[in-house]
């Protein structure tokens, strides 16, 4: 899939210089912007801290040993690339596509508009000189292209991003469990969904993600429909993730209580998310992508440089 039939020059203009920098430590292979776990001999020494049982003996400095007969790690610091992983959902669920009238002049399916956050931010890690990886989901982990820095590599992720055409259920808890192994070094996990699901157990399957310290950020992609829920008439409602699934119902006697139940999944995971220090930002699909990615990264940038928020 050619850059352009995803970016536009305007939609590139709008955030390709704003730096996406990671809040935690992060592994790397190039020396970069990002602070890095490593030890050893090459980077410059940090300071002495007290050995536990599972340190590495390598790193034992032995002239504190000499001197005070107690055992020190010797740690140092590099500063090496960003490794970011986006998780990307094609399941039925994000097929949807706003029908209702509004003020907006189009319209774009909730899959559409990920893809399209997913190329915005594949660009701007590579450009910055990052490296960027893609794992697609429905049911299971359908695909998954580990980081790479080259700019060519985003080709690469449009290619794999352009074949997954969204279908098929969901458990996004499961599906989490199960990519967490496949991201061996610690970096970012940016997550782009809209986070359907058991609550408790999509935050379980986040939680293997930041036992292993990565940065994790979640775009969780709405449309109007879902969140205003504007229907005056009978409709049938039709499951995306199963065909099978189907309802004729007054949207009248649905409303307050489709409401109430997405408040409360909306606080919950937002709760969650506050908990365990993980970026949860809502997108609406009639909100431009570039435009809502942009102010994600002002803001992130703002916080970064000790701003609140």
């Amino acid at each position: 899939m050619p850059l352009t039939d995803t970016l536009t020059p305007a939609d590139l203009k709008q955030f390709g210089n704003l730096p996406l920098l990671a809040r935690t430590v992060v592994e790397g292979l190039n020396t970069g912007v990002h602070r890095s776990p490593d030890k050893g001999a090459s980077v410059e020494f940090k300071q002495h801290r007290p050995y536990v049982p599972g340190d590495d003996l390598r790193n034992l400095d032995w002239k504190v040993f000499a001197k005070s007969d107690r055992f020190y790690i010797r740690e140092y610091e590099e500063e090496t690339n960003l490794r970011a992983t986006i998780l990307l959902d094609h399941s039925g669920s994000m097929r949807y596509e706003s029908q209702s009238p509004g003020p907006k002049t189009y319209t774009i399916s909730k899959h559409n508009y990920a893809v399209r956050l997913a190329a915005c931010l594949s660009y701007l890690i590579i450009k910055q000189g990052d490296a960027a990886g893609l794992m697609t989901f429905d049911t299971e982990v359908t695909g998954y292209i580990p980081p790479r820095g080259k700019p060519g590599h985003v080709g690469v992720l449009l290619d794999e991003m352009a074949r997954k055409a969204p279908g098929g259920e969901t458990d996004l808890g499961k599906v989490l469990r199960d990519a967490s192994p496949k991201i061996k070094r610690r970096g970012m996990v940016i997550l782009i969904s809209d986070c359907f699901g058991d609550v408790t157990q999509t935050l379980r399957g986040l939680a293997h993600f930041g036992r292993s310290a990565h940065d994790i950020l979640i775009f969780q992609v709405w449309d109007r429909d879902e969140l205003d829920f504007p229907f005056k008439r009978w409709h049938r409602f039709d499951s995306l993730e199963n065909p099978n699934d189907r309802h004729l119902l007054d949207p009248a006697q649905l409303r307050k209580a489709y409401l109430e139940k997405l408040d409360e999944f909306q606080r919950q995971l937002l709760a969650g998310c506050r908990k365990r220090r993980i970026d949860l930002v809502p997108v609406v699909t009639d909100q431009p992508y570039a435009e809502a990615l942009a102010a994600y990264l002002a803001h992130r940038q703002y916080r970064g440089k000790g701003g609140r928020g």
